[in-house]
């Protein structure tokens, strides 16, 4: 097939330092390519990909200190994207919905995953004004507030098999790893170490929007030498930083959409310790990828027992569900139901839309040597 992917600018792909949702996008057009399909990836030009790239901005908007309306540069993008959108027999995109009024004007077949919260009150009425539009939920959880949107699967991030070993972990070392805000609750991790007397490792990002709770809620507690901020990491020091951690810490407090980082743990052996909110539920299993909690009394009992974990069952865990080519293959089932919807309106056997790839978009299943359709890896469609 020929798939165009649209990731976000504000980082490129992948990301040189913090970034979830184009480290996705980075994942599914390698695995994409690796499956012997044509794709064409718009994001910054200091991405690195074996797609084709079209650069939508010199480099990534956060580390670009000339950018000052991150806006504009995705309303560009989107003029090439669909000036060219009669190359693509699919366009996938990842940028939230600015381009839902674009989209909906062309009849080359779309979808949209939906990286972020949706429990924000400003979504229902512009979902329910582009009900047509084809979105993917990266859980179940992540679709209750918007049961009425155009769901068509719910489809799991993935990672590839070699960019995280399995590691024998750190005696008595904990991590965390992501950002500094509210909703991700380091407090919590820092008075669980605390409490257990077990040292913390915190690499994470402080954006300027949370700068004051990192000053007054957060660096008090830093204060304690079994604590240590190590600021923001790369993808690079990921291996080390939660391979060496005998757990991962994720006391998250908001509707987690997927939460990456408990995959990338689970990748290295290192299991977790995750309250129940949003996709936790999916992503863990309770007792071997490590333990769901609801208070802290739980989390402290789960932590001092979570060394006792076998590794390697962790890492068999990630294996069974969270691979980069699963996910591509269940986006290809997705890519392959739009198709054949066009088709369908078409009333004709090819749209005049370049969907010459829709006989080998039927066999995408055994192109990539599993046949498995979502529904049959425990993703189902709707």
């Amino acid at each position: 097939m020929r798939i165009a992917q649209v990731s976000p600018l504000h980082e490129s792909v992948p990301p040189k330092l913090y970034g979830g949702t184009e480290r996705v996008v980075h994942f599914l057009t390698e695995a994409l390519v690796d499956l012997g399909h044509d794709v064409t990836l718009f994001a910054s030009g200091d991405s690195k990909t074996r797609a084709e790239l079209v650069p939508c901005a010199p480099e990534a908007l956060r580390l670009d200190p000339a950018c000052t309306d991150p806006l504009a540069h995705h309303v560009r993008m989107l003029e090439d994207v669909f000036a060219r959108a009669s190359d693509f027999d699919v366009i996938h995109f990842h940028v939230d919905y600015v381009h839902f009024g674009l989209a909906r004007r062309y009849a080359v077949p779309h979808v949209t995953t939906t990286h972020g919260r949706m429990d924000i009150p400003d979504l229902a009425p512009l979902f329910d004004t582009f009900s047509d539009i084809p979105v993917v939920s990266i859980s179940d959880a992540q679709r209750e507030p918007l049961p009425d949107a155009n769901w068509r699967a719910t489809v799991y991030h993935g990672l590839p098999p070699e960019l995280y070993s399995l590691r024998p972990g750190a005696v008595g070392d904990l991590a965390f790893l992501g950002r500094v805000s509210p909703e991700k609750r380091l407090d919590r991790a820092i008075d669980i170490a605390m409490r257990l007397g077990m040292p913390l490792k915190i690499a994470a990002k402080v954006d300027k929007k949370d700068e004051e709770y990192f000053e007054t809620k957060i660096k008090p507690k830093l204060t304690d030498p079994r604590v240590e901020f190590v600021g923001e990491i790369g993808e690079a020091q990921k291996n080390d930083f939660l391979g060496d951690a005998a757990a991962l810490l994720f006391p998250v407090d908001w509707p987690e959409p997927f939460g990456l980082v408990m995959i990338e743990a689970m990748a290295c052996g290192t299991p977790v310790v995750a309250f129940r909110c949003g996709s936790v539920p999916e992503v863990m299993r309770d007792g071997v990828s490590g333990y769901v909690v609801d208070t802290l009394d739980e989390a402290f009992a789960a932590t001092a027992r979570v060394v006792d974990l076998p590794r390697a069952g962790v890492r068999k865990y990630f294996e069974e569900r969270f691979l980069a080519r699963r996910m591509a293959t269940d986006y290809l089932e997705v890519y392959k139901q739009l198709v054949a919807d066009a088709r369908h309106r078409s009333g004709r056997g090819r749209t005049a839309i370049g969907l010459a790839a829709i006989d080998d978009a039927e066999h995408d299943g055994d192109v990539a040597g599993t046949g498995a359709t979502p529904s049959e890896t425990g993703l189902g469609m709707d």
